[in-house]
């Protein structure tokens, strides 16, 4: 019998009067017919074809690697099923790049307030000494005022509101100067039920002759919390203010201590105005407030602790219905838990 083939790109091609040997070192493909051809060079083309994608995949994934997230593969287009992973190549690309965008957008809003609260904490430290000094020389001189003046003088009342509003200054200067000198926390495993439980005794006390209840609803199965009992105290101390602050007339606050996903969670909701949607971006930051009374610093230092705690704090609110605070704070801190591992 004849022996009639052709070598094509590697492939050796035999007619059917032709034996294959056994011992060649090129694949074989039996050819019956001219439809048989057709289908050989085609499958030979769509090898080539999947080979420049590989090539060109294999290309975009490298310049991705390297930073470069504005890439797209052109086979995209295609109608089957690669066309469907270059699609999907594209759309992972483009979140790869939205996330990265808002990464270094958070990043720069995260520069900002640095830089704020650093100018902050340089004016406050400052303000807080120069006003505290002719402030105590006013203290002093009220007192002996004070002292000599017989009990029936009508300025006696004046000399007691002069000294509520001093004490209200230092108030708002003691303030000024833990928001411009944080300390880290010094954290040791503590009941965080018995934290707050005094926090929310401190508040009572002073809604006494006010229609406002507080009830504090405590977690006996909450192990022990790695936290700074002064600082969360002062926290919840500064969340439970804001919410009597927010009760015009009778009212109700109710605080829930519990488990979350492996954390401590506790919320802090009152029944006051609420806060509008305008504002809720904002509660958090130095010196914002909507009341006419407050500092602004209250929020602001709560969110500084419970972030120095590794944890956070959210806030949602309806206006005329009441606000609820959310704080969400590791049972662990990470340097023990790093420890631990």
């Amino acid at each position: 019998m004849g022996h009639e083939s052709w070598l094509i790109n590697d492939y050796r091609f035999h007619s059917p009067r032709c034996r294959s040997s056994p011992t060649t070192r090129y694949p074989t493909i039996i050819l019956r017919g001219p439809n048989d051809i057709a289908d050989v060079v085609l499958t030979h083309q769509e090898a080539d074809g999947v080979r420049e994608i590989r090539v060109e995949l294999q290309g975009k994934i490298v310049r991705v690697g390297e930073g470069d997230l504005d890439v797209t593969v052109g086979f995209a287009n295609r109608s089957d099923e690669i066309g469907g992973l270059g699609r999907d190549f594209n759309h992972m690309v483009q979140q790869l790049r939205e996330s990265r965008e808002e990464v270094e957008r958070l990043h720069q809003v995260q520069m900002s307030r640095a830089e704020r609260l650093a100018t902050l904490g340089e004016l406050a430290t400052g303000l807080a000494h120069e006003i505290r000094n002719p402030l105590a020389g006013i203290a002093g001189v009220i007192e002996i005022v004070g002292r000599d003046l017989p009990v029936t003088s009508p300025a006696c009342a004046v000399v007691k509101d002069v000294r509520l509003e001093i004490a209200r200054i230092n108030h708002i200067l003691t303030d000024l100067l833990q928001a411009a000198r944080p300390h880290p926390p010094e954290v040791c495993p503590s009941d965080l039920n018995a934290t707050v439980e005094q926090a929310a005794m401190l508040v009572r006390h002073q809604v006494l002759s006010r229609p406002i209840k507080i009830d504090v609803r405590k977690d006996p199965n909450l192990p022990t919390v790695e936290h700074d009992s002064g600082q969360i105290h002062q926290m919840f101390l500064n969340l439970l203010l804001n919410a009597v602050q927010a009760i015009e007339g009778a009212g109700a606050i109710r605080v829930e201590i519990s488990l979350l996903k492996g954390d401590a969670a506790i919320t802090v909701v009152d029944t006051g105005r609420g806060i509008a949607p305008e504002h809720l971006p904002n509660i958090f930051s130095p010196f914002y407030t909507t009341k006419g009374n407050g500092t602004g610093l209250g929020l602001s230092m709560a969110r500084r602790i419970a972030e120095e705690h590794h944890g956070r704090i959210e806030v949602t609110s309806e206006v005329g219905k009441g606000s609820k605070f959310l704080v969400v704070l590791p049972l662990q801190q990470a340097s023990a838990k790093g420890a631990a591992a």
